[in-house]
């Protein structure tokens, strides 16, 4: 059954891919981004020409955010959202002492506090519903942590907590809410990695001050290599999860190089179930479909 989509970040990557499957696929979809008449023309005029429709929003700003749905609720009629795929992201890597309070602030601005904006904007529509599916976009690094990349963990940890506590808080409106965690793969995610501000720290770490460039190394030989891993498995993912019935959808999906994610995984899960049953809140664990 055709379902109506938005999904923030879509001038690229995994946004961009995702947006073109589902509507491929059948699904009405909004195609969200910033500079949208500008920096980022031609890549709506791209996806309007596959019958996409685009809306001007920013995550990190609240009135962007308020004007997106207004333009939503007028051109649907007031229908409403079926699926919200928070998906804007930015990364850094350096030493993690060399950059600013400013930066993180950035970091967590659109990887966490955005998506706080997006449900905010988007959860009151679909409790009247008492129907919905929230997709975020973690990481594999929400679960295990490389150094000098441990910012970028540190706000797709938060994204975790953020998931688990709103699929608990929901269930029993009928609103999944769950979670992708990519491993690496070779988009603009990586391509534009934030560099650290702060370069005079740097120097009083000798040697480890060069560090950082193995990650990239690494990270070059999995995207350069024989079985490089394809972007394209993060949006088939996300549209299986959006076919399978209400009730049956895994709460999370490792998707390419799990680097032990998926171990991290099945290990905590009892565990959680066990915290929240010690509350008396077992049954919020399960989703009301009725």
């Amino acid at each position: 059954m055709p379902k109506t989509v938005l999904i923030t970040g879509s001038s690229s990557g995994f946004g961009n891919d995702t947006a073109k499957t589902l509507a491929a696929a059948g699904h009405r979809v909004f195609a969200t981004m910033r500079d949208l008449h500008h920096r980022h023309r031609e890549v709506a005029k791209d996806l309007q020409s596959k019958g996409i429709e685009t809306i001007e929003l920013d995550v990190t700003d609240d009135a962007s955010v308020d004007a997106a749905f207004r333009i939503l609720a007028d051109v649907t009629g007031g229908d409403g959202l079926d699926v919200l795929i928070n998906n804007a992201g930015i990364a850094a890597r350096g030493l993690t002492e060399s950059f600013t309070l400013e930066q993180l602030r950035q970091l967590f601005d659109v990887n966490v506090f955005g998506i706080q904006r997006m449900m905010r904007a988007s959860l009151p529509q679909m409790r009247k519903a008492k129907s919905g599916l929230v997709i975020n976009i973690g990481s594999v690094l929400g679960r295990l942590t490389i150094p000098f990349v441990g910012l970028f963990g540190a706000s797709k940890f938060a994204v975790e907590a953020l998931t688990d506590s709103y699929r608990y808080e929901l269930s029993q409106f009928g609103i999944d809410v769950l979670l992708i965690q990519p491993g690496p793969f070779p988009t603009k995610l990586y391509a534009g990695l934030l560099p650290p501000a702060d370069g005079r720290r740097v120097g009083d770490y000798g040697e480890v001050a060069a560090f950082p460039g193995i990650v990239s190394k690494v990270l070059e030989h999995v995207f350069t290599g024989a079985n490089a891993p394809n972007p394209h498995d993060v949006a088939e993912a996300i549209a299986k999860l959006i076919d399978t019935p209400a009730g049956r959808r895994p709460h999370r999906v490792v998707v390419g190089l799990a680097f032990g994610a998926d171990t991290a995984n099945s290990a905590i899960e009892p565990l959680q179930s066990q915290i929240v049953s010690g509350f008396g809140l077992g049954h919020l664990a399960k989703l009301n479909t009725r």
